[in-house]
C-alpha cells in the first residue's frame, strides 16, 4: 500500500488528546507536516512533542467561537495550504431528545456542522490545486443506531453524516474523498465521562457499569485510539483514493446494524 504522506499538510481538530491526538501522530509517522488545533494550548504544547519529527505547529481556538476558529485557520493557510482535514471535537452532553433546548441544538449545531463546513471552505481551494483532498470526520455510531440518552448527540451527527454524503458527492471529481469514522467505546476522556454520568444516574459503581458496557460489544473490550487512527491513515493516504462517502463503524461489533 502506498501510505506516503510527505508533502502533504493535515489539520487535526481536537487533537490535543484522545483520537484526534492519536490520528495526528498517525498522520505525522506517515509523514505529513501536522498542525494540531484544539482549545487548551497547554495539552496542544505537550501533543506537539508526542508527534514524529517534522515540521509540525498547532493553533489554539475554541470550537464554540467561529469566527475565531477561522482566523486561527486563517493563520495556519499563511504557510501554505492543507490537503488533510480531520474534523473531530467533543460530543454534545447526554440527555433525552425531549428535554433538550434549543440552545443545546445550537451550540452543537455550530460547534460539529458549522465549523466543519467552514473549514471546508477555507481549505477547498488547496485541495483542488493539489488535485489531492482528503477529509476526515470522525461522528459516531450513532449515525447507524442511535444511542439512548444521547438525543442531542444523535441528531447533531445523523445531520454530519448526510452533509458529508453529499460533500463527497459534489468534491469526488477533484480528487478529493469524504469519509466518515464512527468510534464506538473508545477508551477516551469522553467514554470516562459516560460511565460517570450513567454510574451517577444508575447508583451503581463505574467499575460495574464499565463491565455492562462491555458486554455489549462482541469483542469483549473498548477500543483504543490507535486504532481509530490507523483507518484515518488509510483513509488520507494515497491509497485511499477509492474511499469515498463511506461511514465506517469501528466499534468491535456492538452497533445492531449491518
Amino acid at each position: 500500500m502506498d501510505l506516503d504522506l510527505k508533502g502533504r499538510r493535515a489539520l487535526v481538530c481536537g487533537s490535543s488528546q484522545g483520537m484526534g491526538l492519536a490520528i495526528a501522530k498517525e498522520l505525522s509517522e506517515m509523514g505529513a507536516s501536522v498542525t494540531l488545533f484544539a482549545r487548551n494550548e497547554t495539552s496542544l504544547q505537550a501533543a506537539l512533542k508526542e508527534l514524529a519529527p517534522g515540521d509540525h505547529d498547532y493553533l489554539v481556538a475554541d470550537f464554540d467561537n467561529l469566527e475565531n476558529v477561522k482566523k486561527q485557520v486563517e493563520k495556519g493557510l499563511e504557510k501554505g495550504s492543507y490537503e488533510i482535514l480531520i474534523n473531530n471535537s467533543g460530543g454534545p452532553a447526554p440527555g433525552p431528545l425531549a428535554n433538550a433546548s434549543l440552545s443545546e441544538f445550537e451550540v452543537a449545531m455550530n460547534r460539529h456542522l458549522h465549523v466543519s463546513h467552514s473549514l471546508v471552505q477555507m481549505l477547498l481551494e488547496g485541495m483542488k490545486k493539489a488535485g489531492y483532498g482528503r477529509i476526515v470526520n470522525v461522528i459516531s455510531t450513532s449515525v447507524k443506531v442511535p444511542i439512548v440518552g444521547l438525543g442531542v448527540s444523535n441528531t447533531v451527527r445523523g445531520a454530519m453524516a448526510s452533509w458529508s454524503k453529499t460533500l463527497a458527492n459534489e468534491l469526488g471529481q477533484y480528487g478529493i474523498t469524504v469519509n466518515n469514522i464512527l468510534p464506538g467505546f473508545i477508551n477516551t476522556a469522553r467514554i470516562e465521562s459516560l460511565v460517570k454520568g450513567k454510574s451517577k444516574s444508575l447508583g451503581k459503581s463505574e467499575t460495574e457499569v464499565e463491565e455492562e458496557m462491555k458486554k455489549t460489544i462482541p469483542a469483549g473490550r473498548f477500543g483504543e485510539p490507535t486504532e481509530i487512527a490507523a483507518y484515518a491513515g488509510l483513509l488520507c493516504s494515497p491509497s485511499g483514493a477509492y474511499i469515498n462517502g463511506t461511514s465506517l463503524r469501528i466499534d468491535g461489533g456492538r452497533t445492531g446494524s449491518i
